[in-house]
């Protein structure tokens, strides 16, 4: 009996994060590619929640082909964040190196209607206007990593101390 309650202790503290993946896409200039959704006033980046048994690359994929219509290849991973959320309890979230997306392939978006008002390349200046705070360092933290070609761990969108 010990045993068993042993067990379930343990059971009852290990974390259950909720997870989600997205990707940033790049064009010619190293502007990000951001989605406006329709059912909140802020801007976010393709992606969304992992489903139970899927991994955080193929979530990455689901989304991306559910939200922009689009199949690019996926790249490296760029960013994983511990982002625990008072409302939504422990959190991780994976952003991958969706690469760039030249004219061609940028034209070939087409946006989920239900989901998303718009999708434009936007500087890295703007994130912080545009994207909620905790994003916005995410992103940001995002696009350093890609450019020193190593992905980088997080929380709250910030590098350990």
């Amino acid at each position: 009996m010990a045993e068993n309650e042993h067990e379930h202790e343990h059971e009852q503290r290990m974390a259950r994060p909720r997870m989600a993946a997205g990707a940033l896409f790049f064009d010619a200039q190293g502007r990000v590619l951001l989605v406006r959704p329709s059912y909140k006033p802020v801007w976010e980046i393709p992606g969304g929640y992992i489903e139970t048994g899927e991994s955080p690359l193929a979530a990455c994929r689901r989304e991306v082909e559910e939200e922009l219509g689009i199949t690019p290849a996926i790249g490296p991973l760029l960013v994983t964040d511990w982002a625990p959320n008072p409302g939504e309890g422990d959190k991780v979230l994976y952003i991958f190196d969706g690469g760039e997306l030249n004219a061609d392939a940028a034209a070939l978006i087409k946006l989920a209607s239900d989901e998303l008002l718009a999708a434009e390349f936007h500087p890295a200046e703007d994130f912080d206007e545009l994207l909620i705070p905790r994003l916005a360092r995410r992103v940001k933290r995002a696009v350093i990593a890609r450019s020193e070609g190593r992905a980088a761990y997080l929380e709250h969108g910030e590098p350990p101390a």
